[in-house]
């Protein structure tokens, strides 16, 4: 039995469909963050762990976002759309320090492999991210619903769960 690419290849060495096919699809990325900028070392952290101390997910999310099924509704013109949406590529990944500690890329580049939620360690399927709580799916408002000004209120810490 041949491993799966993930565990063969580093993510640089992934092709563009290996590569797409790494997200969950769990939309904890379309959630709105902001950086403690009270805090001196408010800019970009230069490790994970200093960053989840100045990073705060809130529960709010893109008006684009398809909030049950946790996919774009403008996938392939988001950041066009949407200026701040930020595309995770290979070629940035390391300096995108907002990820979620669930987030599948993260885990592979801090080489702690998929959890057993991934959908592609069960047949594709989302079901079972959605069932442990690890997507986005009826946790959120939208940015439209909501006064952005007050976006202390939406603070949200499940986005940093991550099981296994």
């Amino acid at each position: 039995m041949t491993a799966p690419f993930w565990e063969t290849k580093t993510l640089e060495e992934m092709t563009q469909k290996e590569w797409e096919s790494l997200c969950d699809g769990c939309a904890k990325c379309c959630l709105h963050k902001f950086i403690d900028d009270e805090n001196e070392e408010a800019q970009a952290p230069t490790d994970y762990i200093n960053a989840n101390e100045q990073i705060h997910y809130t529960n709010i999310v893109c008006s684009l976002l398809n909030t049950k099924s946790c996919e774009c509704t403008q996938y392939a013109k988001r950041t066009e759309l949407v200026p701040d949406c930020v595309q995770l590529t290979k070629a940035n990944l390391k300096d995108i320090f907002f990820m979620p500690t669930s987030c599948a890329y993260r885990r592979l580049h801090e080489g702690r492999g998929l959890p057993s939620w991934h959908p592609l360690l069960n047949k594709g399927k989302k079901h079972v991210m959605h069932k442990n709580g690890m997507s986005v799916r009826n946790k959120t408002v939208f940015e439209t619903d909501v006064n952005l000004d007050a976006f202390e209120d939406y603070i949200a810490i499940w986005p940093l769960e991550d099981l296994d």
